[in-house]
């Protein structure tokens, strides 16, 4: 049969009829693992289907490995690590602006970058060793134009002045350490939108705070009396706000106490505090400040954090302006009871992250450690560079940092990975991916 194409028929096992089926023929190297496919389209109820793989089975196939596909897929060449990584966070996506990044990864915007910064490493790696093979034809000793770019443009031998080269090398340095910096700097923002915003919500006893997590998250998920101090625990919910995931934490009030478990619930709550990143800060609008408000304020003016005056179908007492006394930070009313102020908080929250910018623009940007961590080893080798550049050392000093650089980078792509790192990569993939 001709390659991509479909057709029609039966699934049958020795004589017996299992389904009606369309059967696709792909074959190499135009499908996904880049390896001859066939793929069978039976109809979507678990019985049929468990038969028609169950018959396969028994006529000599076996179930894919986890993640056994895009594997396939990485070591045929047909993808790079780092999109192999995109395709886990494209299934895991929890709202559209993770999603929309780990396509744009898919797509090779984090494989391009890094192979531009490569590609800049591998020319000047093969001019420096040229060089130290032949320097008496190929020394770094002559002009050259000043106006190119990368150093292949000027590679002619005796066509290089010391001094000069070593101007342009720390350009390009300066140009790479640039980039890697944008995109270790994304890496929060690539986190936050991978998993979620870690939101805890503070303030004193009978602000609110349970109600607004019950209204945000659509269900009765605390329990909400007039008797101050009812939430002593921590209470977590992950909740979706116009695309942006929230992994919200309700927290004990803030007061001081002598209460044994309230004061446990306090420390708790602080301790969630620091680990957030971002921080509601409730208040009853229509009680005035006291010093647990006034501590709070103080203890969170450095954070992303935004104030919310609740109860504003009660009369106020209490205004931005009091708020802004103690620190600078968006300031909404709002009503739980009315859910009122909602829309105002979502689109606060929004420009606090820039989340539109990073996902519309063409920056590219990480969204896990281990890639965050090749990048920091890569900017260091770089570095190192500069260093032997200004204290004007032999150019092998600044082959070997290169080098490292390169084998650095060449991790995110997967071109200098162990087999057993990338068993552990793929082993997080769910069954048929």
């Amino acid at each position: 049969m001709k390659t991509h194409t479909i057709h029609y028929g039966v699934v049958k096992d020795e004589d017996h009829i299992i389904d009606e089926a369309l059967v696709m023929i792909m074959r190499g190297p135009r499908t996904y693992t880049a390896e001859d496919t066939v793929e069978i389209d039976c109809h979507g109820g678990p019985a049929a289907m468990k038969q028609v793989l169950k018959a396969v089975l028994s006529h000599g196939a076996r179930p894919a490995d986890p993640g056994e596909f895009t594997k396939r897929a990485f070591l045929n060449g047909r993808i790079d690590l780092s999109e192999a990584e995109a395709v886990m966070d494209v299934i895991d996506a929890r709202n559209d602006y993770a999603l929309k990044s780990a396509v744009k990864v898919l797509r090779g915007s984090v494989k391009r970058d890094i192979s531009e910064i490569r590609d800049m490493i591998l020319s000047h790696l093969a001019r420096i060793e040229a060089s130290l093979d032949d320097p008496e034809h190929l020394g770094l000793e002559e002009d050259f134009d000043e106006e190119d770019t990368y150093v292949e443009d000027y590679l002619e031998p005796e066509k290089m002045l010391a001094d000069t080269y070593r101007s342009v090398l720390g350009g390009d340095i300066d140009a790479a350490i640039r980039k890697i910096d944008r995109m270790t700097e994304n890496y929060d923002n690539g986190r936050l939108l991978k998993e979620g915003i870690r939101t805890v919500i503070l303030g004193k006893p009978n602000a609110g705070k349970s109600s607004l997590l019950n209204c945000l998250s659509g269900e009765e998920r605390a329990i909400v009396t007039d008797i101050a101090g009812t939430t002593r625990d921590i209470l977590e919910e992950t909740v979706n706000m116009g695309g942006l995931t929230l992994i919200l934490t309700d927290t004990a009030g803030i007061r001081d106490t002598d209460e044994v478990v309230e004061r446990i619930g306090v420390e708790r709550a602080k301790k969630a505090a620091e680990e957030a990143d971002l921080i509601l800060f409730v208040a009853d609008s229509s009680r005035p400040f006291d010093e647990n408000d006034e501590a709070i304020l103080t203890e969170i003016k450095d954070r992303k954090a935004i104030a919310l005056l609740n109860k504003s179908d009660l009369e106020a007492v209490v205004t931005p302006a009091d708020i802004r006394k103690y620190a600078e930070m968006p300031v909404i009313t709002i009503s739980a009871k009315n859910e009122s102020g909602f829309e105002e908080l979502q689109n606060s929250i929004k420009h606090l992250f820039d989340t539109g910018a990073l996902s519309y623009n063409e920056e590219s940007f990480i969204a896990n450690e281990r890639q965050r961590q090749a990048l920091v080893e890569a900017k260091a080798s770089l570095l190192q560079v500069k260093q032997s550049l200004d204290l004007r050392l032999p150019e092998d000093f600044y082959a070997i940092d290169l080098t490292d650089a390169y084998s650095a980078l060449g991790t995110i792509l997967g071109e200098e990975v162990g087999e057993d790192v990338i068993n552990e990569i793929f082993s997080r993939f769910c069954m048929g991916k």
